[in-house]
């Protein structure tokens, strides 16, 4: 069983930044694919990033791609969202995931969600 919970979130200027991170309970960590996920008001919830447990591959959605980074510290059984040149339409509730599939084709683990906003 793992845990997970999201901090970092808050309000922002459009152009600025914010660093989510997602705290995981549980001693295999290290064996989860871990990605971030997000859902504004009305609309599905959307992927927005991932990374695999070995952290060798990371992949974004197209409309974060070159503003948005994922990382992980396994160590500290940590993954981290850095997000920069935010816009309005970032703002939604940012969710932490974990996949026992190397790839996330199905995701096992989800957090409680953290809020974003920004202001233009």
């Amino acid at each position: 069983q793992v845990q997970l919970v999201e901090s970092g979130g808050g309000l922002v200027q459009a152009g600025g930044s914010l660093r989510l991170s997602c705290a995981a309970s549980g001693r295999t960590f290290s064996s989860y694919t871990m990605g971030w996920f997000r859902q504004a008001p009305g609309k599905e919830r959307e992927f927005v990033a991932l990374i695999t447990w070995t952290a060798t591959n990371t992949y974004y959605a197209g409309s974060v791609k070159g503003r948005f980074t994922i990382s992980r510290d396994n160590a500290k059984n940590t993954v981290y969202l850095q997000m920069n040149s935010l816009k309005p339409e970032d703002a939604a509730v940012y969710y932490c995931a974990g996949s026992s599939d190397y790839v996330g084709s199905e995701w096992d683990y989800w957090g409680q969600g953290t809020q974003v906003t920004v202001s233009s």
